[in-house]
């Protein structure tokens, strides 16, 4: 379960790929710049952001790496729920209490099911982003990005 208000950037967005229940504040952005770093998609979400948001808007939210708000999270199926801020972690801990209240063997066998078909593949694809994350950390264009963003300038891509 997560709870998520203002910016969720990178890791921040596709740990919530791996989250049963996600609730947002309507003040969240969420954003996967790895290609805008010179990177590649990490924690299995070039498998999961296609099946969750559609092939296209998959697309452009990895390709581009532009910020989405919360209400398009919801639209996608990232978040389960947007509420005003103030209200979010509380409304997380009330549906944490509701969990807590149900029989945990019905509930780690309904995950079990639910994931099934999934595991081996989030692993192959994990397994793969890793190797491929690693190497374009070495490359010309995330050195490029991570010394603009030191330097406070806007990376200059087109020499990489």
């Amino acid at each position: 379960m997560a709870a998520v208000c203002g910016p969720a950037v990178g890791i921040g967005t596709t740990l919530l790929l791996h989250c049963d229940l996600v609730y947002a504040g309507d003040n969240a952005a969420f954003s996967v710049p790895f290609v805008n770093l010179g990177l590649c998609p990490e924690a299995a979400s070039s498998l999961l952001i296609p099946q969750m948001f559609g092939y296209h808007r998959a697309a452009e939210a990895l390709l581009l790496g532009e910020p989405f708000m919360a209400e398009a999270a919801l639209e996608v199926g990232l978040v389960n729920r947007v509420l005003p801020p103030t209200e979010v972690n509380g409304y997380a801990q009330t549906q944490a209490r509701k969990l807590a209240a149900k029989p945990i063997s019905s509930l780690i066998e309904t995950k079990r099911l639910m994931k099934k078909g999934q595991a081996a593949t989030i692993a192959q694809v994990m397994t793969e982003e890793g190797a491929s994350f690693g190497r374009m950390l070495r490359e010309p264009a995330a050195r490029e990005a991570f010394g603009a963003f030191m330097e406070r300038r806007k990376p200059d891509f087109s020499k990489v």
